[in-house]
């Protein structure tokens, strides 16, 4: 029940602690919680076993579209009107919010493309992470433009200690001790030391805000130091200090678009602006983060043809973003249990004070935005990209997201289920 005030607002972007990237990637990366999930898939330590879709191994993590020669990004997007009337149909009665794009392939072949209201501009929320995983890894690129052994060696041993960035963040991350073989899970606090592959790790897998603005900041430092990076902790601080704002807003916002505008999706279609915590955005103000479901698809098709940065640092990003352990939101949808799923999300919530209105959680009456951006890798062969925005009022849209993404995933295989599964 609400407390009797004029005016109660909450501003909230809440994600559930996931875990992405494949079980066997503790030895390449370093990310100690990947070792607990092995040891449990080895029968060795007690835990949940994961979904039959989670068991990819790291070699068997590809890119569909690498193949794929044309130069025009336009050229992938052909469209198909059995799909396009069966979504449109799907939305028909639906909040006018719901904006959606679909690309559906097989073996390197794009079979159809749907859309609606694809143009429309919402906020993102943590589904622009992606964007700073983007700038390091192309930060790591200019820094190491011949060598992905180095950019490796970097991501593993560059050891990042939290400090006032991470302030605040209620998001617990996953930590697991190899020597005791011990499992806690709690927000980020100061003095907690991560490698950067253990960072973006916390800020893809459990959204952590903390994570988000500490990879931020590193990738803001890589571009201003080079072949100097890491600076001493003084230096940083100094760096930080006294550079002018509008210089550090520059080269924050650059970082973290720039990957996006070389491969031709303009700011109307996506842009980050904003640091994920309090103090990232006192330290580097800035702001006009939006989102359309057109640019989001576009993220993902230049993923899958290796566009994004690299070739290395698109399967890698896609490594990052693959879903083994709990799923939530979209990805939760009992019908992509099989499959494969490559997942972010992002929700951002506000309310107020409302006659016989209870908030909630993913349930605001002034703002409810919710946010899915999914590859899907079924067993039968097909493979789908599709982002998914709403902001539907007073509705639970973690629930609606779920049941929507049943009811595409029926679409597709109604459509292309004779695919050819790939060997």
């Amino acid at each position: 029940m609400y407390k009797r005030i004029c005016l109660l607002f909450l501003l909230i972007s809440l994600f559930i602690d996931v875990q992405s990237y494949p079980v066997d990637g503790y030895a390449a990366t370093g990310i100690r919680r990947l070792e607990r999930l092995r040891l449990i898939q080895d029968g060795k330590q007690a835990g949940k076993n994961l979904p039959a879709g989670a068991l990819k191994q790291s070699g068997d993590i590809r890119l569909h579209l690498d193949t794929y020669r044309s130069s025009d990004s336009n050229n992938l997007w052909p469209a198909d009107a059995r799909l396009q009337k069966k979504i449109e149909a799907l939305f028909h009665g639906r909040h006018g919010s719901y904006s959606l794009s679909v690309l559906v392939l097989n073996q390197g072949t794009v079979l159809g493309k749907a859309s609606v209201k694809d143009k429309s501009v919402y906020q993102p929320g943590s589904v622009a992470k992606i964007s700073v995983a983007a700038g390091l890894l192309a930060e790591l690129k200019t820094l190491f433009p011949d060598s992905v052994n180095k950019r490796i060696h970097l991501l593993k041993t560059r050891m990042v200690t939290a400090e006032d960035w991470i302030i605040s963040d209620h998001h617990d991350v996953p930590l697991f001790d190899i020597k005791t073989e011990k499992k806690s899970s709690r927000p980020i606090k100061s003095g907690d030391v991560f490698s950067l592959y253990e960072w973006l790790d916390h800020m893809l897998s459990a959204s952590s805000n903390a994570a988000a603005s500490t990879v931020w900041k590193e990738a803001m430092l890589i571009r201003a130091y080079g072949k100097a990076y890491p600076p001493s902790s003084q230096e940083e601080k100094r760096f930080f200090t006294e550079t002018p704002k509008k210089e550090l807003v520059e080269i924050a916002k650059s970082v973290v678009n720039s990957p996006f505008l070389e491969l031709g999706i303009p700011e109307s279609e996506w842009k980050l602006g904003s640091f994920f915590t309090g103090t990232g955005k006192r330290k580097v103000p800035g702001g006009g983060t939006g989102g359309t479901t057109s640019g989001m698809l576009k993220i993902l098709t230049a993923l899958e043809r290796g566009m994004l940065v690299d070739k290395w640092s698109s399967l890698e990003l896609k490594k990052l973003l693959y879903m083994t352990a709990r799923r939530i939101r979209y990805a939760s949808a009992p019908s992509l249990t099989s499959s494969a799923v490559y997942f972010k999300s992002g929700s951002l919530y506000k309310c107020k004070s409302e006659p016989e209105f209870k908030c909630g959680k993913y349930k605001g009456n002034v703002n409810n935005y919710m946010n899915s951006v999914a590859i899907v890798e079924r067993p039968d062969g097909i493979i789908y990209l599709v982002a998914l925005m709403s902001n539907v009022l007073r509705l639970n849209s973690a629930v609606e997201h779920q049941t929507l993404a049943t009811m595409i995933d029926r679409i597709i295989t109604s459509l292309y289920g004779a695919t050819t599964p790939e060997k």
